[in-house]
């Protein structure tokens, strides 16, 4: 690839990581009812930039090669989440909503955008920062931290997101497999919002959302 044709590259992966990363701030912490329109532009762009760049489902992990490799992932990650259901049970902060139906209605949703938050740290921010970055493990990084600033200000979400971002980008480095990370995500996600209680978690609120939450905590 000639010279000019890798700048013109970068700058339209530079140009797709900032227009996307800032559509996505600037939904998290806008209002409502002017959140829904935003949130839709949103998620048109980055589909659209997802469906553009599509090289293969190999590159972006959609694969069964090595799954079976990097499952261990999941088992670890349920072996987190009966440890820590088993201390919120005794600590009695548990929050089981009392069936599998009921269940599924409350954390079905959340384990959906599970998954899309996976696809956009591994496929949209983390293979464009490989290719902006010197280094896997800078972009890596970079991607972690990306992830985590989206999930300010609250303090539990930003540090799980962070520890969470790092290890799956190395993971996917590692086994280039988007199956495993998705599950671990939902699964680390939903023991949080079970385990801790509502009010110390906001709700798993970010942005905008997590102040309002506290300003009506407080009022009530």
């Amino acid at each position: 690839m000639r010279l000019a044709d890798t700048t013109g590259s970068k700058r339209r992966d530079l140009a797709e990581l900032c227009i996307g990363y800032a559509l996505i701030l600037i939904v998290i912490w806008t209002p409502r009812p002017w959140q829904r329109p935003l949130y839709i532009a949103t998620a048109i762009f980055l589909a659209a930039v997802l469906i553009l760049s599509f090289t293969g489902w190999k590159q972006i992990g959609l694969r069964t090669a090595n799954l079976a490799r990097s499952s261990w992932v999941v088992g670890v990650a349920l072996l987190g989440a009966a440890i820590a259901i088993a201390l919120a049970a005794r600590m009695h902060t548990l929050q089981w909503p009392g069936g599998l139906m009921p269940f599924l209605r409350r954390y079905l949703g959340y384990a959906i955008w599970a998954v899309l938050q996976q696809v956009l740290l591994q496929v949209f921010f983390l293979e464009r920062l490989l290719r902006l970055l010197h280094g896997p493990r800078s972009a890596a990084l970079a991607a972690a931290a990306i992830f985590s600033l989206a999930h300010l200000p609250n303090p539990i979400l930003t540090l799980s997101a962070f520890v969470w971002g790092l290890a799956a980008c190395l993971l996917f480095l590692r086994y280039r497999n988007l199956y495993p990370l998705a599950i671990t995500h939902a699964i680390l996600g939903i023991t949080l919002a079970m385990t801790v209680p509502g009010p110390v978690i906001r709700n798993m609120r970010v942005g905008l959302g997590y102040l309002t939450y506290s300003v009506h905590h407080l009022n009530h």
